[in-house]
C-alpha cells in the first residue's frame, strides 16, 4: 500500500513575507490622525509590491508600483467613521463607549490586513505564472493584473481568512496597547517606537499568521483559479 506523501510543514518564505506586510498593513489604523494613517497603508503596500517584484529579479516602476498596490483604493467604512471621530479631539470616554471604539478599530486593522494579504498573494502568484515581466510592467499589464486581482477577491468569501485575522489581531498586546493610546491621546502624530518585547510581537504575529494560513491552502487555490479566469478574460 502506497504511504500517502507527507504535506509540507511550513509555510513557503514568500508566504511569511506576504503576512508581514499584512499585519503592517493592519497596525496603520493606528494611527490616528486622518490621512496619515492613509497615507501610511499607501506606503505599507507598495513596499510589499516592490519587494515581491524585486524578489524575482523584476524592475519596480513608480507608476507599475502604485497600480499594483491599489493606491487610490479608499479606506473602508470603518476607517471613515474612525476618521470623523479622530478629527473631533476624541474626549475622554466612557469604558462602554472605549470598549465599543476597540471593537471598530479592530474590525479596520482586520479589514486592512486582509486587503493587503490577498493582494500581496495574488501579485506573487501573478509574478511566479509570468503574468508580469520587465517589459510589460511599463504597459498594459499592471492593470489588467490589478483588475482580475480585485475580481478575484471580490468572488470569495473572505471570512475564514477575516476570523484568523480578528483573532490574532484581537490578541495582541501591541494592538490593545496602541489603540488605548490614541483614545487618550488623539491628536498623537504616530504609534511611539515598539520597545524591543514588543518588535518580537510584531514578528510573531506574522509567523502566526503565515502557519495558520497554510492550513487554509484550499481556500488559496480557489482565489488563484479565480484570478486566473479573470485574466483571461481581460485577455
Amino acid at each position: 500500500m502506497t504511504e500517502p506523501t507527507p504535506r509540507p510543514s511550513a509555510p513557503p518564505p514568500q508566504l511569511g513575507r506576504v503576512a508581514f506586510h499584512a499585519v503592517a498593513s493592519g497596525l496603520t489604523p493606528l494611527i490616528p490622525i486622518p490621512f496619515l494613517d492613509d497615507y501610511a497603508l499607501r506606503q505599507v503596500r507598495e513596499r510589499m509590491v516592490r519587494a515581491v517584484l524585486q524578489e524575482h529579479g523584476l524592475p519596480t516602476p513608480p507608476k507599475a508600483v502604485s497600480v499594483l498596490a491599489g493606491s487610490e483604493v479608499s479606506t473602508t467604512l470603518g476607517g471613515r467613521v474612525l476618521g470623523t471621530l479622530k478629527t473631533l479631539a476624541l474626549l475622554p470616554l466612557k469604558k462602554i463607549f472605549r470598549k465599543a471604539f476597540l471593537v471598530l478599530w479592530v474590525k479596520d486593522c482586520v479589514d486592512m490586513a486582509s486587503y493587503s494579504l490577498h493582494h500581496g498573494y495574488l501579485l506573487q502568484h501573478a509574478v511566479a505564472r509570468g503574468d508580469l515581466d520587465a517589459s510589460t510592467l511599463e504597459a498594459e499589464a499592471p492593470p489588467r493584473v490589478h483588475d482580475a486581482i480585485l475580481a478575484a477577491c471580490k468572488e470569495m468569501d473572505s471570512r475564514p481568512v477575516n476570523q484568523i485575522l480578528a483573532r490574532l489581531l484581537a490578541s495582541s498586546r501591541l494592538l490593545i496597547t496602541e489603540a488605548t493610546q490614541a483614545l487618550r491621546n488623539p491628536l498623537r502624530g504616530q504609534p511611539r517606537v515598539p520597545e524591543k518585547g514588543e518588535q518580537a510581537e510584531v514578528a510573531s504575529l506574522a509567523d502566526r499568521l503565515a502557519a495558520a494560513l497554510w492550513e487554509q491552502r484550499g481556500y488559496f487555490t480557489a482565489l488563484e483559479q479565480r484570478y486566473e479566469k479573470h485574466l483571461g478574460k481581460g485577455s
